[in-house]
């Protein structure tokens, strides 16, 4: 049975719709490394757009028929974002053209290698996956990788490797996408209840984390954070599953802190980390694998859930031919990737980071982070992303920003919805004050940069947590702080 990338005709025309994604931009050009030519349509034209033309990449700035009349594509691969209403949709529909969804594409990707990391979970995905990619490399590997973020060790989203023999990628839940993708190892940072207008209970989440594992090559491995107790019961239910069909079990690794003992096995990590510290509010700490020690992690992103994601990160490559020592040199060497927790420069003094953290637990765990740096003040920017997340998770949104000395709210973030719930940033920063925080909203950006010039100071701390539309506000400070 033909499989993966062989169902596609070698050399034929595969088209992008919303081409200028940050994950549908990264797959228009391992499709261009496959021999495919590619183009695609994005009706927001973007430094990424303008990337995919330099590299000789067709892209169209509207969404008509005509595009699709004139490229005459074999293949469309389509976002998740797009209706069938959309004139492209229709028209590829009506005229027969084979559409894919863009997970329906990674999934076929990840069926063309021979050994393929997917990281999954709800929070720490790109970090992990950038980590395990960097170990490879350093290792003398030459993976392939997808990653979910700009990362300046391949100056984009992807790295296409030589052959076909391993990928890293990252792995979403997000409408159920990554049960299109086939793994060899499968990591899971964490489950927490996200993306609650497919999964309403924290049950459903569990459930389709253990189908995810249902992809898994037989035998492979699964690499998990050993404390998640949620991952542990979405773990027992495949396993569950597993034994009654007959397969051949997954092997399970647990990373976690000396000391502990795991949700799902009982007993002390794998992968452990022993005797931290911190410098400069930057962890360290001695890793061991299986009771051999590996070497001393040090840091350059702040964090105990780094040390969580580093773990997982060096578990996989180490399972995957990583050579102990130049996984360890990597891991001292990372950097970050775009948007988690990025220092962009300064403003009046102030450091300036930016992170991706729009969940109240990713919030919670980059504030806890944050507070280890040297700084005199904090002053927290916030959006949350999507209507239903706000609405169905607002109790924790108020717990997890309440004890910052200050928030200033933007208003919530969706380009997917329609906020049928009557929800606003708003309704977050009052229940905040209510109970003796100390929150402000602002339904202008320029509003919360006019506010910041009230309060920062020398050597404070700027955190910006939200999407990409927050983030943005970031760049315009450091440019606003150099023109001072």
């Amino acid at each position: 049975m033909t499989k993966g990338l062989d169902q596609l005709t070698s050399g034929s025309k595969i088209y992008f719709i919303g081409i200028g994604g940050i994950s549908m931009s990264g797959l228009a050009l391992l499709a261009s490394g496959y021999g495919f030519e590619v183009g695609g349509s994005d009706m927001n034209p973007s430094e990424r757009t303008n990337m995919l033309k330099s590299k000789g990449i067709t892209v169209y700035d509207s969404q008509v028929e005509e595009n699709l009349i004139e490229f005459k594509p074999d293949y469309i691969v389509k976002t998740a974002a797009c209706l069938p209403t959309n004139r492209e949709v229709r028209y590829a529909t009506e005229n027969n053209i084979k559409m894919y969804d863009r997970s329906e594409f990674l999934g076929m990707i990840t069926e063309s290698y021979d050994s393929v990391i997917n990281i999954s979970g709800t929070h720490g995905k790109t970090t992990t996956t950038a980590m395990t990619s960097l170990m490879l490399l350093e290792s003398g590997k030459d993976p392939t990788v997808h990653l979910g973020a700009d990362f300046y060790s391949f100056n984009g989203t992807v790295r296409l490797g030589k052959k076909k023999d391993i990928l890293v990628s990252e792995a979403c839940e997000f409408k159920r996408s990554f049960l299109n993708f086939s793994s060899t190892t499968a990591a899971i940072t964490n489950i927490d209840h996200d993306h609650v207008d497919c999964y309403p209970l924290l049950q459903d989440v569990i459930d389709v984390f253990a189908l995810f594992l249902d992809k898994l090559s037989d035998g492979g491995n699964v690499v998990v954070t050993g404390h998640c107790k949620n991952t542990s019961e979405s773990l027992k239910i495949a396993s569950e599953k597993w034994k009654k069909e007959g397969r051949k079990e997954f092997k399970v690794y647990t990373c976690g802190l000396e000391g502990g003992i795991c949700a799902y096995t009982g007993k002390e990590p794998d992968m452990v980390a022993g005797n931290i510290s911190y410098e400069g509010g930057l962890p360290e700490f001695d890793c061991t694998f299986m009771g051999n020690y590996i070497g001393r992690a040090k840091l350059q992103i702040p964090g105990k859930h780094n040390i969580d994601n580093s773990l997982i990160a060096l578990c996989c490559a180490l399972l995957n031919g990583g050579d102990p020592e130049s996984c360890i040199k990597a891991l001292n060497e990372y950097k970050g990737a775009d948007g988690r927790f990025t220092t962009k420069g300064t403003y009046r003094g102030a450091s300036v980071v930016v992170d991706y953290a729009h969940h109240p637990a990713a919030a919670r765990a980059t504030i806890e982070a944050a507070s280890h740096i040297p700084h005199n003040n904090m002053w927290v920017v916030f959006q949350p992303l999507t209507f239903n997340r706000t609405k169905m998770l607002f109790e924790d949104y108020v717990t997890s920003l309440l004890p910052c000395r200050k928030v200033l709210f933007s208003e919530i973030f969706s380009d997917r919805e329609i906020n049928t719930h009557e929800i606003s940033s708003l309704d977050i920063a009052r229940e905040i004050n209510k109970r003796g925080g100390d929150a402000e909203f602002f339904e202008k950006k320029e509003d919360i940069i006019g506010r910041l010039d009230e309060l920062v100071s020398k050597d404070d701390l700027i955190l910006i947590l939200g999407p990409e539309d927050i983030r943005e506000l970031g760049d315009e400070l450091v440019k606003k702080g150099k023109i001072r």
